[in-house]
């Protein structure tokens, strides 16, 4: 399943591929090369233009699968998607300005899921008392206090958070009136402030629930909130399972996401076993894995028929 030429069922995200290809057509040519027929738009230190992509469309027959929002502009830590939910109206009228303009890039290309990604609590104690967390359990590990200390931080700062995703459920349902026909789709982030916890998911999703906001899974984001204390993996799949719009497919261990299937500590037989068959599934890996290692993580994903 592996080999050049034959395809495979799943989709590479180009954020994969780093500065290593710096042209659509080369990252199209080589995800085909690889017997992938679908790719998703994902982030990148720096974009790539997407210029001559209808033709390599035409040339290689590969399709746009998804696309996460941020993508057409260089990846920071304050990327427009995630500002849907500022407090600051200037800040989430330019996040949707932002949005608008990627949605129109994927409907340009057939694309027809965007991904929004979260967004972190706008308070300053909070972002300073969430970076000391994140010392103390680099230093010293998750022990039982440091797991407390998160879990309660995170409810805390759920509690704070109200109103941004009060912000967010109106900014998306604004999306959906101009957008009907787009899918867009949530995935929690991974830092202890981020808004889009585990029960704050729910409340976003049961909102939006007629404008069909979905939601995406991300193993390896949620494989390091799960070592923090946080919710797992069977957790977010059995609670949003039936949202689920697609899954980002990575491997992690430590504190270290991003890597190939396979190489890490997560057990993707839960995955076989609790995701569909027909949702996307994309390999979203770091750009420091090169093709013999998304190959192999292919492989091993067929073999675990997820």
């Amino acid at each position: 399943m592996t080999q050049p030429g034959i395809p495979n069922e799943y989709s590479l995200s180009t954020s994969c591929y780093g500065t290593r290809l710096r042209t659509i057509e080369d990252q199209a040519f080589a995800a085909v090369a690889m017997g992938f027929r679908r790719l998703e738009l994902g982030l990148s230190e720096t974009p790539i233009p997407l210029n001559g992509f209808e033709e390599t469309r035409r040339e290689t027959g590969i399709s746009v699968a998804s696309m996460v929002c941020g993508c057409l502009n260089p990846r920071s830590e304050q990327m427009s998607g995630t500002r849907l939910g500022s407090l600051q109206e200037d800040l989430r009228e330019r996040a949707l300005i932002s949005v608008r303009r990627h949605v129109a890039v994927a409907q340009q290309y057939g694309c027809p899921v965007v991904i929004l990604r979260g967004c972190a609590v706008e308070n300053d104690e909070l972002e300073r008392e969430a970076a000391l967390l994140q010392r103390r359990q680099a230093e010293g590990g998750t022990t039982e206090d440091v797991a407390a200390d998160i879990r309660n931080f995170v409810a805390r700062a759920q509690k704070k958070g109200q109103r941004q995703v009060e912000h967010l459920c109106r900014s998306l349902h604004g999306l959906h009136q101009t957008f009907p026909e787009v899918q867009f789709a949530l995935e929690p982030g991974v830092g202890f402030n981020d808004i889009l916890n585990f029960e704050a998911m729910g409340w976003v999703l049961g909102d939006l629930a007629r404008q069909r906001v979905g939601y995406w899974h991300d193993t390896g984001t949620i494989h390091l909130r799960e070592g923090s204390g946080l919710p797992g993996q069977g957790d977010w799949l059995e609670a949003y399972g039936d949202r689920l719009q697609g899954i980002h497919l990575q491997d992690a261990a430590g504190e270290e996401a991003a890597m190939p299937p396979g190489l890490g500590e997560i057990d993707f037989r839960l995955m076989a076993e609790s995701v569909p068959d027909e949702i996307e599934k994309v390999v979203e890996i770091a750009p420091r894995h090169g093709r013999a290692e998304i190959l192999a993580a292919v492989q091993f994903l067929v073999d675990l028929s997820i």
